[in-house]
């Protein structure tokens, strides 16, 4: 069974980080969510907008060999704790230096680029990408390139999501899921 890793940093957005993780699981992904380490230390984290969620393990804890994927969702709070957090950095540089697949959406993107293991071809929230690299940003709800599979913001989670089932199930699982949540428009 496919295994994926989804870090939940304080300020992370919260239709973003669910999503993922649901449809990942309908998908026949087994999904660990994570927390990070410091001030917020605590297996329940607070998103962009108030919500709390529990994470299921403490990032620092991870073990590369047992994940196929690493998912980050946005929001700038959970994002930039992402990009500022030592192991968060060095849990997506491992990743991808074992050819496993990173993907992030929305502001997430960033964490990747700070890490150096963002694709050339990526997409995010507009004017995220001021931030990256404004002339590579590729305006589509998803872009896999190579191993790194990015995505825009809130209204494109669960393609997204979907895509990630793609790349790990197979295109017989992302169709049961499509359309099972009605996700025809991706």
């Amino acid at each position: 069974m496919a295994r994926a890793l989804v870090p939940l940093a304080e300020g992370f957005e919260e239709i973003e980080g669910v999503s993922i993780i649901d449809i990942l699981r309908r998908g026949g992904v087994e999904v660990h969510s994570a927390y990070l380490p410091g001030e917020f230390a605590t297996d329940l984290v607070t998103g962009a907008n108030g919500i709390t969620v529990q994470a299921d393990v403490p990032l620092a804890t991870v073990v590369v060999d047992e994940y196929d994927i690493i998912a980050l969702p946005g929001g700038w709070g959970g994002t930039n704790r992402l990009a500022e957090d030592p192991t968060a950095q060095r849990l997506l540089k491992e990743f991808a230096a074992a050819g496993k697949w990173v993907a992030a959406m929305c502001a997430a993107p960033y964490a990747l680029h700070v890490a150096g293991v963002l694709s050339k071809r990526y997409t995010c929230y507009p004017s995220v990408e001021e931030q990256i690299r404004p002339e590579d940003r590729v305006d589509e709800k998803v872009v896999v390139d190579g191993k790194v599979i990015t995505s825009q913001g809130p209204g494109t989670a669960i393609c997204f999501a979907l895509e990630i089932v793609r790349q790990l199930v197979g295109q017989e699982s992302y169709e049961t899921v499509r359309n099972g949540t009605l996700a025809t428009y991706c």
